[in-house]
């Protein structure tokens, strides 16, 4: 088995699909629960859901998985019953076998059901569809494969992450995004948002922010010890390259201010070409770091875009 230890626990969804194909009367028959075993599409959801649960025992070196949810859903055509899975968890690996053991074992349970008024019928087109969460973030095979081909980074473009669930309710007046936000505009930067996010959403907020291939994403919050303090966690889950020396260089320009800033816990570095550095959730904090990246980011992103000066 892989050793997934050393990998950051995200949040991790995967959604896959399939088709069994049979004769129109025979679609009639399950829909109306007119076939003569049991209720036809709960026998199935719940066969694909046991075999979700199963997996690890089913196919060879998959890891056990403490999974949170499993949602099995049908849909008819005229001539096929189409299958969803959706499978979450919560840890260090994904959840993509799973959710297509799902739609397996609910497709096979579905050819079981109607095998005695179509022999014929096919279960086909088990495929994925959709993933998220992880070091590559989401994926989908209607949109960019962000495992297998990149999108180049849009030049000079930026994107602010707020990570703060009181503002995120709407109960706290976020004073750091919009000053992020001026600062890149200043640099010639378009910045295409701000986003404020709860804590416990940033890991979502951030796949989805750098399948947008920003030059530069900055996030400010959740950087602390508290237990919904996230934000590092998220970042170094997407990161493929890490720059040590920004966050240290950060922390270190905090710490002529305050010691409180040697509790920062903010990384930076590069997703599939993309800057991404951790700000603290403070005014100060936010002050400070950009001071930093002043001096160093229109370099970094030269490098980081292949035209800048090894120096």
């Amino acid at each position: 088995m892989v050793d997934v230890g050393g990998k950051a626990i995200t949040a991790r969804t995967a959604t896959a699909s399939g088709r069994v194909v049979t004769r129109p009367d025979v679609v009639a028959l399950v829909r109306a629960d007119d076939l003569p075993k049991a209720d036809v599409l709960a026998t199935a959801r719940i066969a694909g859901i046991s075999g979700a649960k199963k997996t690890s025992e089913l196919i060879p070196l998959c890891h056990q998985l403490a999974l949170s949810s499993v949602k099995v859903d049908f849909e008819f055509t005229d001539d096929a019953i189409l299958i969803s899975a959706t499978a979450k968890t919560t840890g260090q690996t994904g959840v993509e076998m799973e959710a297509l053991t799902a739609v397996a074992v609910a497709g096979l349970t579905l050819h079981d059901m109607i095998k005695a008024v179509d022999a014929r019928a096919t279960l086909t087109d088990v495929r994925l569809e959709t993933k998220t969460g992880g070091k590559h973030g989401e994926w989908t095979r209607a949109g960019v494969d962000t495992l297998a081909e990149p999108v180049g980074v849009r030049h000079q473009t930026a994107a602010v992450v707020v990570a703060s669930t009181a503002g995120a309710a709407g109960e706290r007046e976020d004073t750091t995004g919009p000053v992020i936000s001026e600062w890149f505009e200043a640099r010639g930067y378009s910045v295409d948002d701000v986003t404020i996010v709860a804590d416990a959403d940033i890991a979502s907020e951030l796949s989805r922010v750098v399948a947008t291939a920003p030059a530069v994403i900055i996030t400010t919050g959740g950087t602390g010890m508290s237990p919904s303090d996230r934000t590092p966690e998220a970042t170094s889950a997407l990161l493929d390259r890490e720059l040590p020396g920004v966050s240290e260089a950060i922390r270190l320009r905090g710490l002529a201010a305050t010691p409180k800033a040697a509790l920062s816990r903010g990384v930076a570095g590069t997703a599939s070409g993309t800057v991404i550095v951790n700000l603290p959730g403070s005014p100060g904090g936010v002050k400070d770091g950009l001071a930093v990246l002043a001096d160093l980011l229109e370099h970094l992103v030269a490098q980081v875009e292949g035209g800048g000066a090894h120096e």
